[in-house]
């Protein structure tokens, strides 16, 4: 079944990878004989179900898991289940997409009114003035 990440961008399964591995860390003889990790690839680049943009704001946010060769690469071994790892690391990857489908609002560059840098230029001469006659007199 597809993934549906919004209304408009549906993820299809021949889109999808998925490879069951071993899992690391501590667990016993249940880390040593399951393979319940699992190892998401969404082939990104080849995708037709994404726009370009949102690809470029993808790889932006994939970050380490954006591969050469233009794939996402989700790793997940959170759970001992493998059904439960497969949940996760498609919401992961939906979440991800989701992510990279908000166009960034546009910065609107500012400037500092004339006003502004008299009044602060006046407030140093008058903290100037104050610490000039803390000195001796003559």
């Amino acid at each position: 079944m597809p993934l549906t990440v919004t209304p408009k961008i549906e993820i299809q399964d021949w889109e999808l990878t998925e490879q069951f591995v071993r899992a690391s860390g501590p667990g016993g003889q249940n880390v040593n004989k399951v393979s319940s990790a699992v190892e998401l690839r969404f082939e990104a680049d080849r995708s037709p179900s994404l726009p370009g943009p949102v690809k470029a704001r993808l790889r932006r946010l994939a970050g380490r898991r954006w591969t050469k060769d233009g794939a996402v690469v989700i790793q997940v071994s959170d759970e001992r289940s493998q059904a439960r790892n497969r949940d996760i690391a498609r919401d992961r990857l939906a979440e991800l997409v989701r992510a990279a489908t908000v166009v960034p609002k546009k910065r609107v560059k500012t400037k500092v009114s004339a006003n502004q840098k008299r009044k602060r230029v006046e407030a140093k001469k008058r903290r100037g003035e104050i610490k000039a006659l803390r000195g001796r007199l003559p």
